[in-house]
């Protein structure tokens, strides 16, 4: 499944998946994530190759799963220190972010 703005990727297993934007020259700037039952995903990995760099990309790859996630009624667990971060500085975010029990 391609996006419409941007081409971002996304690849999935029953498992796992992974979004992904690739560059002309081959390269892969890649968010990956795990499914935890069917209605949570843990952001587990974001790279980003120095061909994207200071473009926005890893934004972009959380941004189009948290889009995602919330048109399928979804939570994240941004375990992923790079998506924990735009989750923190995206407080928009909060209905997606998977609540700690307590």
């Amino acid at each position: 499944m391609t996006d419409d703005q941007g081409g971002i990727e996304v690849e999935e297993s029953d498992t796992k998946g992974r979004y992904v934007l690739r560059g002309p020259d081959g390269a892969e700037a890649e968010m990956t994530f795990s499914k935890a039952g069917t209605r949570q995903i843990i952001i587990d990995h974001t790279e980003v190759p120095d061909a994207f760099r200071g473009q926005g990309v890893g934004l972009r790859l959380v941004t189009r799963a948290v889009e995602d996630a919330r048109a399928a009624g979804k939570t994240i667990i941004p375990l992923c220190p790079f998506a924990a971060a735009q989750f923190r500085r995206h407080p928009e975010w909060a209905d997606v972010l998977k609540k700690p029990k307590g």
